[in-house]
């Protein structure tokens, strides 16, 4: 029986490393403080409660950033006293105080546009250029005076910066802190409660360093007011000054709720507040976060939590015409979620819980979907090219009226509906019939001139050596000129790889056969012949699938990923599914970080395009598109650790590849122009020139 713990106060509570917990009842209770670290709590349920720092942590952790805030204060008087240096009667005190106010007029500008981490970038630049300019003035003109001058001017800077940056850090970090800590306590007004002490913490050490230095409380304020705009515009998610906002978390976090490393798998925090709570390690699966409170003041480590757009969602199940392109969503739980039209191209959603959702004319193109539970969800419009559906996704109850087999372009922007007619729509449980079949089966491609009586006869010994995997085909369908892809149905739990390595074995020694000891296998034989004539006229129609003895139209775009789609290849084995290929890309993508300036795409963005280029090109051939889609995922894996010299070496020769391979198209080809673009600026974030 699960423990119920409702209502309770479990304030400073330790349950680490229980595994009795599972589908405990936590609803409406105060943990603030409780350790659940490494507990099992798959199921549990903590709707309603309330999570976070004990009071006395949060007057401790309040009192620690007044201290910063005074700090901070006493710094930005010292660098108003350096201003106040412009007023002195002798000439280098003034070098030194025009350069501290240049300096800092500056160092304002680059926290500002560009953030703290620049800031100290600045920082250390600066120091390094002042003690080497002084030197260098001094040495040039050589007499004392230069030397004074470059001395003070050197002395100056410095100061300047390292009590700038020192100052905006901590009055920044101070005034972020008192934000995630604030409401803690009770009553109105206390984030303002907190703004105002540390403020008034920083005016104060200013006002008393003023009495000893003139121009000191001008500077104190005016720095002040600068951190405190920093730290309101990191507590609102602003990129530029991720660095102040991690810290003040992780600083706010400590004493607060721990689930570090525990199973919450299926658990359930509906509307509880959550601030200060340390998710770093957990397992969240499947775990619901409708309508929690403070979800952004969490310690989410690698967890898709830290992303803020994911946890927004998470929150509001709100995500209509938002974009999830290559985002890492597995496992999440989007139950009942609208994302009508929302983009999630390359992401992966495998293990995610999509029940009721809506998800009409979603892209869904490349989406990884592997054990993802779609019970009852609208996919009517959405765009399912290339998509990585398994036997492991659920698609019981599906409501679907069409569905598109490619995204849309401008040249097409109706690409392959199914069903074709425009005017017929699936009926209820249709869509899972038309999809299932493509899924559940063992899929064996040939390629380099297909002998179909070789195919025929490996596959009445594949289906007679293996009863027990019921092979039956139920599709082929044609590739190129002379190339197909047998589709057979299986038993659930075949093993499709080992069918597949074994149907090849026996192929290729049959090819290599003359063609009358083929005809001594097959004599008196009518199931091979039948099926000899059947491959025979697949491979003379143009495009086609062929179901049965019925030639039907092209639904090549779905490609189904996973454990139970194994393609075998015969002859040359490095031309493999360009759907599967181009998912193996997009995870790889998703494991590189996105561009810093939106503005400035980096090595994932570019990729990206390249990507998408190759794939949309009509003059490359498909074995030459397989082949430079893997040489994009060379890239994508190289690019991980770009300034390595072997990741460097690997990157060269893949763009080597790439532009051999682009040769090869006309001038007016898209992908050319696409390539001419790309290559260069991927070369260059390689260090390549």
């Amino acid at each position: 029986m699960a423990l119920d713990f409702s209502g309770q106060n479990l304030r400073g509570r330790n349950f680490k490393g229980r595994q009795d917990l599972a589908g405990a009842n936590f609803s409406y209770a105060d943990i603030r403080g409780a350790n659940f670290t490494n507990a099992n709590l798959t199921g549990a349920n903590f709707s309603h409660a309330k999570a976070g720092l004990q009071r006395r942590w949060a007057i401790l952790l309040v009192i620690v950033s007044w201290l910063l805030s005074g700090l901070s204060g006493l710094l930005w008087a010292f660098n108003g006293y350096l201003v106040s240096l412009i007023f002195d009667s002798k000439l280098d005190n003034q070098i030194a105080g025009w350069t501290a106010l240049i300096v800092l007029i500056a160092f304002f500008f680059v926290i500002i546009r560009q953030g703290v981490a620049a800031g100290l970038g600045a920082f250390a630049i600066a120091l390094a250029l002042a003690v080497a300019f002084a030197f260098a003035l001094a040495f040039a003109l050589a007499f004392a005076l230069a030397f004074a001058f470059a001395l003070a001017f050197a002395i100056a800077l410095a100061l300047a910066v390292a009590f700038a940056f020192a100052g905006a850090f901590a009055v920044a970090v101070a005034f972020a802190v008192a934000v995630a800590v604030a409401g803690a306590f009770t009553g109105v007004g206390a984030l303002a409660g907190a703004f105002a002490l540390a403020f008034a913490f920083a005016v104060a050490f200013a006002v008393a360093v003023a009495v000893a230095f003139a121009g000191a409380f001008a500077g104190a304020g005016v720095g002040t007011l600068l951190s405190i705009y920093i730290g309101w515009r990191a507590m609102k998610g602003d990129e530029k000054h991720f660095l102040i906002r991690n810290i003040a978390v992780t600083f706010a976090a400590t004493g607060g709720t721990s689930f570090r490393g525990a199973d919450l798998t299926g658990a359930d925090f509906t509307q509880a507040t959550l601030k200060s709570t340390d998710f770093r390690k957990a397992m969240l699966t499947n775990t619901c976060w409708h309508q929690a409170k403070m979800l952004d003041r969490v310690r989410p480590g690698s967890t898709y939590l830290q992303n803020s757009q994911v946890r927004q969602l998470l929150v509001t199940r709100q995500g209509q015409d938002k974009n999830f392109d290559r985002q890492n969503l597995r496992g999440i739980n989007l139950k009942a979620a609208n994302l009508a039209d929302a983009s999630f191209i390359g992401a992966d959603l495998s293990e995610a819980n999509l029940q009721d959702a809506d998800l009409s004319r979603a892209k869904l193109k490349q989406t990884q979907l592997d054990g993802t539970d779609l019970t009852g969800a609208t996919l009517t419009g959405a765009y399912i090219e290339d998509w990585g559906i398994t036997n492991t996704t659920k698609l019981h109850g599906v409501r679907c009226e069409y569905v598109y087999m490619r995204v849309p372009t401008k040249e097409n922007p109706d690409p392959l509906r199914k069903p074709d007619n425009n005017q017929e729509v699936f009926a209820d449980g249709d869509f899972a019939d038309f999809i299932k079949p493509i899924f559940d089966t063992l899929d064996l491609y040939h390629n380099q001139g297909v002998d179909p009586r070789a195919v025929a006869i490996a596959f009445k010994n594949l289906a007679e050596n293996h009863p027990e995997a019921e092979l039956e085909i139920v599709a082929m369908e044609k590739r190129g000129d002379d190339k197909i892809l047998l589709r057979a149905k299986t038993a659930a739990l075949s093993e499709k790889s080992q069918l597949s390595a074994e149907y090849f074995d026996d192929y290729n020694q049959l090819k290599a056969l003359s063609q009358s000891q083929q005809l001594l296998l097959v004599e008196k034989d009518s199931y091979i012949s039948d099926l000899k004539n059947m491959i025979t006229t697949a491979l003379q129609q143009p495009k086609s699938y062929t179901q049965g003895n019925t030639i039907m139209s092209d639904i090549s775009g779905i490609n189904i990923q996973g454990s139970s789609n194994v393609s075998g290849i015969a002859g040359n084995s490095s031309v493999a599914n360009l759907g599967t290929i181009s998912g193996n890309i997009s995870i790889a993508l998703t494991q590189l970080p996105d561009s810093p300036d939106a503005e400035k795409p980096g090595i994932k963005e570019l990729l990206s395009q390249l990507q998408d280029a190759i794939i949309q090109s009509t003059y490359l051939p498909e074995e030459e598109k397989a082949e430079a889609l893997e040489q994009v995922k060379t890239l994508a894996e190289a690019g991980k650790s770009p300034q390595e010299s072997t990741k460097q070496k690997t990157a060269k020769t893949a763009i080597t590849m790439l532009k051999g391979i682009f040769t090869s198209l006309p001038a007016v080809a898209s992908l050319v122009e696409a390539g001419n673009k790309l290559l260069p600026a991927i070369s260059k974030l390689f260090g390549l020139g």
